[in-house]
């Protein structure tokens, strides 16, 4: 565990059902005056009526919004410098508001610091690259996943090189976060099980981080509480709020964890999957996650009996041993219940693609350094032969 750690995070979140109809009073706490919005989101947010109930909702304050919908479910790099300089730049936005699930709200975030930066985003691929701050950004998600809402990440894919790439950096935290639980209800069951499987597994991984602190630890505790206690009571009822909001405050703990700690293998490993064979990220983290913690085991045997105390699939009695298989058998039983796939070869993965996936997968060093045991070529490998049964 680190002797040193940083934490940062957004100024404020407003947090409870319905809290989306604050939005327009709740632009205040933003550091500039809004009359002109750029709305990123998703053609589902317009069917659901949302979009129209935000813009007119704006309106009644005298903001201008214009609403964006092209951005890509898994945006390339080219599909975010497309989008900005035909939509964004010209409307010229005060701020960036972005109302749905982790690609939007990643796209969002580099909308509103390409508004002050010149530099193309891939000069900012890496680490605290970016020089200035953007415009206020306010982020809603719509799905119980990814954390982004809190993070200083985007990911964006880079097809040239068939791989899922980070930009990391404190100007993409936005200054206002609104969580409303209502708006994931009636989530398709598939992305309920991907994303809210994506969400344990960035408190997870952040647990057994080689960069885990105190303050990473907190977060990651409960937000694996959350999740592990009504993950699945979202996936067979997904009209439930209770469980909804759970996941919500899960997932949103998850990404303050990943933001202190870091995510580890499982990552590194699915990002290829991503970048080669359009596999959405959460059901490439699903995937992989069995297999990455039974290969970490040896490494990470308390702090997995921790997390299977917590959950309390584990006894008092029970070895920390005994305790961390049950977690592991635990993993492996959701991804059967939420129906997650656990066959490469349906996405068109073969023998022959190993190679290569290893190959990409190891040039994501950042992530594989959070790793507690180190993963050498044959190792990546050996890890995805195991999805091709």
């Amino acid at each position: 565990m680190s002797t040193t750690y940083h934490f940062q995070t957004v100024k404020h979140i407003v947090h409870g059902p319905h809290s989306l109809d604050q939005l327009a009073d709740k632009l205040a706490l933003l550091d500039r005056p809004v009359r002109r919005i750029a709305l990123i989101t998703q053609p589902i947010m317009e069917q659901k009526g949302v979009v129209a109930r935000v813009v007119q909702a704006l309106a009644q304050h005298d903001v201008q919004t214009l609403v964006v919908r092209d951005v890509e479910p898994e945006p390339t790099i080219e599909n975010v410098e497309t989008v900005f300089a035909g939509q964004i730049a010209p409307f010229a936005p005060d701020a960036i508001l972005s109302i749905g699930g982790g690609s939007v709200l990643d796209a969002a975030k580099l909308f509103a610091v390409r508004l002050t930066n010149e530099e193309p985003l891939r000069q900012w691929l890496g680490v605290d690259l970016i020089k200035r701050p953007g415009v206020p950004l306010v982020l809603v998600p719509t799905t119980s996943g990814t954390g982004s809402e809190v993070t200083p990440n985007a990911i964006v894919t880079l097809p040239d090189e068939e791989l899922k790439v980070g930009i990391v950096s404190r100007h993409l935290l936005p200054q206002l976060v609104i969580l409303d639980a209502t708006l994931t209800i009636g989530l398709p069951k598939p992305i309920t099980a991907a994303t809210g499987m994506d969400a344990f597994i960035h408190a997870l991984e952040s647990y057994i981080s080689t960069k885990a602190n105190p303050v990473s630890d907190m977060f990651a505790m409960e937000s694996m509480r959350l999740i592990g206690a009504n993950l699945v009571e979202a996936y067979q009822n997904g009209d439930s709020l209770p469980a909804r909001q759970a996941m919500l405050m899960g997932s949103m703990y998850g990404g303050l964890a990943l933001t202190a700690a870091g995510t580890a293998a499982v990552h590194a490993l699915a990002y290829p999957l991503g970048g080669m064979f359009n596999i959405t990220h959460g059901v490439a983290n699903s995937m992989l996650l069995p297999h990455v913690m039974a290969f970490n085991l040896d490494a990470i045997v308390d702090r997995l009996a921790s997390v299977a105390h917590a959950l309390q699939i584990a006894r008092h009695d029970d070895s920390d041993q005994a305790a961390a298989d049950k977690l592991l058998a635990r993993l492996r039983e959701w991804t059967a219940v939420l129906e997650i796939p656990q066959d490469l070869r349906q996405f068109g993965v073969s023998e022959a693609h190993l190679e290569p996936l290893a190959i990409a997968a190891a040039k994501v060093k950042r992530l594989l350094g959070n790793n507690p045991k180190a993963l050498g070529h044959e190792d990546i490998k050996a890890i995805y032969q195991r999805l091709l049964p």
